[in-house]
């Protein structure tokens, strides 16, 4: 497999996919053709000829590295593959690794964990190193730790105290009690919450950002979907039907809130004269959507290289006691929320 090869199959030029590759413009294709090209590679396991690369720029002894493998396990669900977040994450991820000579060969769900004959293949796989993406359950936490010597979490939601995994947190916990800060900051007291409840940490930030202010938690104002813009939608929906009272809603993620927007839109409701919308992520739509959306930036790219970084670490002998580092936030100011009438 050449450069030339991924080109007539994703139907582009040489110098596009080589630009892609390394990286130089981030403009050098549409995001589906950028997405197409690392399907190619990842599929093909192409790695450049370093040798000759270092020839090029004049490099008299090139050392020739072998190449190493990584997966990525989206743990939560299956529709994680497709979640605009986790996906920009296992970009970042496959970006990074493939300028350390690391490829993402393998990708998996927390659905293939349920199937025997997928727990077989599982196993089977050769890789250096598994990076999980998302929150994870103690069974899957507990197989990967038996079946891999090199495992690293990266995500919101800390891993329980006795799983003793690397670890890149944007810690949930603090960023949702940021998002519910800013809204009750702005006056509002009566906020409901559209996600998410059981053993997600951004849900228990609300109820404690409430109880920290001594405002009531009105159970009529927590609606459990699951995060997507479909659980948005409906979780909206049926929140306008059983509360009227609301000035402001908290949704754990973008995509959630992009599902309320609509729902609230259809419902005839000004967003944020009636009821203003924060979530978590900042991924690329919510600057996009009317009103943009008020949300909490996390740092996707960076999440994505320090995961590779300690991984890389990890296999090469670098460190032997389980680390887990903390990456900042900060509230992106937009336009979908206001004080209160």
């Amino acid at each position: 497999m050449t450069l030339k090869d991924i080109a007539k199959e994703a139907g582009v030029s040489i110098s596009t996919v080589s630009r892609v590759i390394n990286q130089k413009n981030k403009k050098a294709a549409s995001q589906e053709t950028q997405d197409k090209i690392w399907e190619i590679i990842r599929k093909t396991g192409y790695i450049p000829n370093t040798a000759a690369q270092n020839l090029r720029r004049g490099d008299r002894n090139p050392e020739i590295e072998s190449t190493h493998t990584i997966a990525c396990i989206f743990a939560r669900t299956e529709a994680d593959i497709d979640n605009p977040f986790f996906s920009q994450l296992a970009r970042c991820i496959e970006e990074y690794a493939y300028k350390h000579n690391y490829i993402v060969k393998y990708s998996f769900t927390a659905v293939d964990f349920e199937h025997l004959k997928s727990l077989k293949f599982i196993t089977s796989i050769d890789v250096d190193g598994i990076v999980i993406l998302g929150r994870c359950n103690r069974q899957i936490l507990q197989f990967l730790k038996n079946n891999f010597h090199f495992v690293i979490y990266a995500g919101l939601n800390p891993l329980p105290k006795d799983m003793k995994f690397d670890q890149i947190i944007c810690d949930g916990l603090e960023v949702s009690k940021a998002a519910v800060n800013h809204l009750i900051e702005l006056g509002h007291k009566n906020i409901a919450y559209i996600g998410e409840t059981r053993n997600e940490i951004r849900y228990t930030g609300y109820r404690e950002t409430l109880a920290a202010h001594r405002i009531p938690i009105n159970n009529k104002n927590i609606v459990s979907v699951l995060l997507s813009s479909d659980g948005g939608y409906r979780g909206a929906k049926k929140l306008l039907s059983q509360t009227k009272d609301i000035t402001a809603i908290f949704c754990p993620n973008d995509s959630t809130a992009v599902g309320t927007v609509h729902a609230l839109h259809e419902a005839g409701i000004s967003i944020p004269e009636d009821i203003s919308i924060i979530s978590v992520d900042d991924i690329e739509i919510a600057q996009y959507i009317t009103p943009m959306l008020t949300t909490v930036h996390i740092p996707i790219k960076e999440m994505g290289e320090m995961s590779v970084k300690m991984l890389i670490d990890r296999i090469q002998n670098g460190h032997h006691i389980p680390l887990k580092i903390f990456l900042p936030y900060y509230i992106t100011k937009r336009e979908s929320c206001s004080k209160p009438k």
